[in-house]
């Protein structure tokens, strides 16, 4: 049988591409990176406090005591996050949708690592080589037509390796969150979590365009039917992600968060009629080929 935490992360990947795809559309709005990447908290952040509070009526529990190693874990996630965001919507002005969210999955091994160093968290060998064949696939979408040499030297790919960084980071921030709540409940452990984070986002994000993007906040705010779907497809692909890392080591629920990239595969095909070549199906293979060993040896 599917274990939980896979189910879980194979609907959240859907939904977040979904995300990635809305808060692409938002470039033509004419909002800026800041912007794009606030929308996500500020209409995002009021559903994950609504949800941890509808959990701990409904299941009559005390909210956990949050130490300052959680707070330091939750912020730590919430501003890596913040950062990769912003340079993954700056990539999207730089190449297709597909390739730039390949970039971002430079983030596969750099939270395996993370987790071992930060969290002590060891991966098995099956599953390092099942993330070694997808890293592999990632590779292949990443490949500069043309120039001869891996697109790793330029603008959009070092944006790319950034966001990969961050993203890396915000895992093992929020893996190390989720196991500092005391609570039994993986559920309720993720949602007070995803709440912290959030509200420290919203509240990061606020002073941030505040200070350098005047107005903003007002353009966000009033082209809500554009900016809020962002938020709210957002805030639900966050709610799969925490739970898996609930459940999971975060460097497995990364790996397996690679399925994005065959969600937006299809969507560069059906939607944007970006440009798909045959290095693309083969490098989208070995993700498929990397994602169902997870499933079966982890």
């Amino acid at each position: 049988m599917i274990e939980l935490w896979v189910l879980v992360a194979l609907a959240a990947g859907a939904v977040q591409t979904l995300r990635f795809a809305l808060q692409k559309r938002l470039g033509a709005t004419g909002l800026s990176s800041g912007g794009a990447t606030f929308s996500r908290f500020l209409f995002g952040a009021p559903i994950a406090l609504v949800a941890a509070v509808a959990f701990l009526i409904a299941t009559d529990t005390a909210l956990p005591t949050l130490t300052q190693r959680f707070w330091a874990f939750a912020c730590a996630g919430g501003l890596a996050q913040i950062i990769g965001t912003m340079a993954t919507v700056s990539l999207f002005k730089e190449r297709n949708f597909a390739v730039g969210i390949a970039f971002t999955k430079s983030e596969t091994l750099l939270v395996a690592l993370f987790s071992l160093v930060l969290l002590g968290e060891a991966i098995t060998l099956p599953g390092l080589a099942a993330i070694l064949i997808g890293v592999a696939g990632v590779v292949l979408l990443s490949w500069k037509t043309g120039a001869g040499r891996l697109a790793l030297l330029n603008r959009a790919s070092g944006l790319g390796l950034a966001a990969g960084a961050l993203f890396g980071l915000a895992a093992i921030g929020y893996r190390g969150a989720t196991l500092e709540v005391a609570a039994d409940a993986p559920l309720l452990r993720a949602l007070v979590t995803l709440s912290a984070a959030t509200m420290f986002q919203t509240l990061a994000m606020l002073i941030y365009l505040r200070l350098n993007d005047p107005g903003e906040i007002t353009r966000v705010v009033t082209r809500w039917h554009t900016t809020a779907p962002v938020g709210v497809t957002g805030i639900l692909g966050s709610m799969g992600w925490f739970f898996a890392f609930a459940l999971q080591n975060a460097a497995y629920v990364r790996a397996l968060g690679q399925v994005e990239l065959v969600y937006s595969l299809l969507l560069s095909w059906l939607v944007f009629r970006d440009r798909i070549t045959a290095r693309d199906i083969i490098g989208m293979t070995l993700l498929v080929a990397s994602i169902v060993a997870l499933i079966l040896l982890v």
